[in-house]
């Protein structure tokens, strides 16, 4: 069964599908946020294309636990979904998955030679969007591991 997951943010949606299996995850694309159904139109496709069978949306919840702005953003962008989308999607706690998508990058980048050092206080808008595929990632993930038996971190 191929999942996919959506990390919902304001301005960009971080796009990550499945294995057949429903056991490995992996970062798609990311895709602008923008009024109207643009959006909605790619992921329908993307649905259509890989055969996904359930969508997985990271829910920003507080620290607390409570709901916030970002919760009822993340919330009526899925109700606008549903219109497009005819596959089950169920919600995720994403808190600290952005944190851990970038020790995974970080990671990537020191293995490949890439980890110098950079400019403290600033992050290029290219990394920001690799953040968003890879929290995706790690949202999904973390739904497998809990839903399918995957391997644990």
């Amino acid at each position: 069964m191929r999942h996919m997951a959506l990390d919902v943010g304001d301005e960009r949606i971080g796009v990550a599908l499945s294995d057949q299996s429903g056991f490995l995850a992996r970062p798609l694309e990311i895709i602008a946020r923008r009024p109207g159904p643009s959006s909605f139109v790619r992921i329908a496709e993307i649905i259509a294309q890989y055969g996904v069978e359930l969508i997985v949306v990271g829910l920003p919840l507080m620290p607390d636990g409570s709901e916030g702005e970002q919760v009822r953003s993340t919330r009526a962008y899925v109700a606008g979904l549903t219109q497009h989308a005819d596959v089950p999607i169920v919600y995720w706690d994403e808190r600290l998955t952005t944190f851990r998508a970038r020790e995974i990058i970080a990671e990537q980048e020191s293995v490949r030679g890439r980890g110098g050092r950079r400019k403290t206080g600033t992050r290029s808008g290219k990394r920001r969007r690799r953040d968003d595929a890879i929290a995706a990632a790690v949202i999904l993930q973390e739904y497998l591991d809990e839903h399918s038996g995957g391997p644990t971190p």
